[in-house]
């Protein structure tokens, strides 16, 4: 497998975009390029993996207008591997709309899984591709926001930008 990724600044830090020829396999978010390329590296240790500054242009740009508030749907193309379970998870947060949250316990109950509450958490932390599938629109039962694997600060920014974002469309 070869991966191809480039890193650029977003309003949250340091991101990360990884593509297959099929699409994109990897979004991280850190502080620090050098966490980037190890999470990365740690992920797909087999595959072989080289910078892109060009051939990723237009995703990153399209991740970058989400960063800016200005592109509340992303549409890119995904490569991405998990179990059924994982799968049926990431389905539906995409199905979570812009600006809103879902309870962990709401996603299990909207996969005929009720009682899979922490299931839902786990495949949430798995999710190779953040943002694209949005597990940051996740939060507790009681309202507190629950993990993000990019850091509960970026889960409350991110949360804050579409907030603010849809707000100004109104």
């Amino acid at each position: 497998m070869r991966i191809r990724y480039r890193i650029v600044d977003c309003s949250v830090g340091k991101l990360l975009v990884g593509a297959t020829e099929r699409g994109i396999c990897a979004i991280k978010l850190a502080s620090s390029i050098a966490q980037l390329k190890t999470a990365l590296r740690r992920e797909y240790p087999s595959a072989k993996i080289v910078s892109d500054t060009r051939g990723l242009q237009r995703w990153v740009s399209a991740l970058l207008e989400y960063f800016q508030g200005q592109r509340p749907r992303l549409d890119l193309p995904l490569d991405i591997q998990g179990t059924a379970f994982q799968q049926r998870v990431w389905r539906e947060l995409q199905k979570i709309p812009y600006g809103q949250t879902r309870s962990y316990s709401e996603i299990a109950q909207a996969i005929g899984h009720p009682r899979a509450v922490r299931a839902v958490a786990r495949a949430c932390a798995a999710n190779p591709v953040p943002i694209l599938i949005p597990c940051h629109r996740v939060i507790r039962k009681d309202g507190t926001l629950g993990g993000y694997s990019g850091g509960a600060a970026r889960k409350r920014a991110l949360l804050m930008l579409e907030s603010l974002a849809q707000q100004t469309t109104l």
